[in-house]
């Protein structure tokens, strides 16, 4: 598995404290810190592989929702790691509403350490399918449009656009040019001076 970086952040120095000790043999880089704040500044790298991330942060308030503010504010950002949200107060619903909006998963505390580190390499791997999967769906998406675009092309404008990329892709040299798309150079010399018209 590659070099591997976790973000943690809660407002509990101690639960920080022992997060980073369960969690430093098994993660290369391993960051804490209290205040939610800071992390646009701690992901600006888009070098973080995983952000275990508290979901309350005011002792008065305790239903999760500063936990799905900073989740929201994470998905937006480009190249967004995965996250796992951690809690004491958590329920079945807010566990549901954390992964519809875009949580990999979701712990209480306490935690058992083997479950919190099986789950952070799940959801590291989740989040890489997901991402490889939206990257395939642009990429199939921008295929599908230069299809279409092409289709409307007359046989002229097909054959310049095949022309000139068996030319680039021989780096300019026309008699290989020429060799590869199976016509004499003359030929292609005569079709390349009617395209700078």
């Amino acid at each position: 598995m590659n070099a591997q970086k976790i973000l943690i952040i809660d407002d509990n120095q101690s639960v920080l404290r022992s997060l980073k000790l369960v969690l430093r043999g098994v993660f290369d880089t391993v960051v804490t810190a209290p205040d939610p704040k800071l992390i646009p500044a701690l992901l600006q790298a888009g070098d973080v592989d995983v952000v275990l991330l508290d979901m309350n942060f005011d002792s008065r308030k305790l239903d999760g929702e500063e936990g799905l503010f900073w989740l929201n504010r994470i998905n937006e950002l480009p190249h967004a790691p995965a996250v796992v949200l951690i809690t004491a107060f958590g329920d079945i619903d807010l566990a549901v509403r954390s992964v519809q909006q875009g949580a990999e998963d979701f712990i209480t505390k306490p935690w058992d350490n083997a479950t919190l580190i099986d789950k952070l390499h799940k959801a590291i791997e989740k989040h890489r399918v997901k991402q490889e999967n939206a990257s395939l769906a642009a990429e199939a998406a921008s295929l599908h449009d230069k299809l279409e675009a092409a289709q409307h092309l007359s046989l002229e404008e097909v054959e310049r656009k095949h022309i000139l990329e068996v030319v680039e892709a021989e780096g300019g040299n026309l008699v290989n040019a020429a060799e590869c798309l199976g016509i004499s150079r003359q030929t292609l010399y005569n079709k390349l001076k009617k395209y700078e018209k």
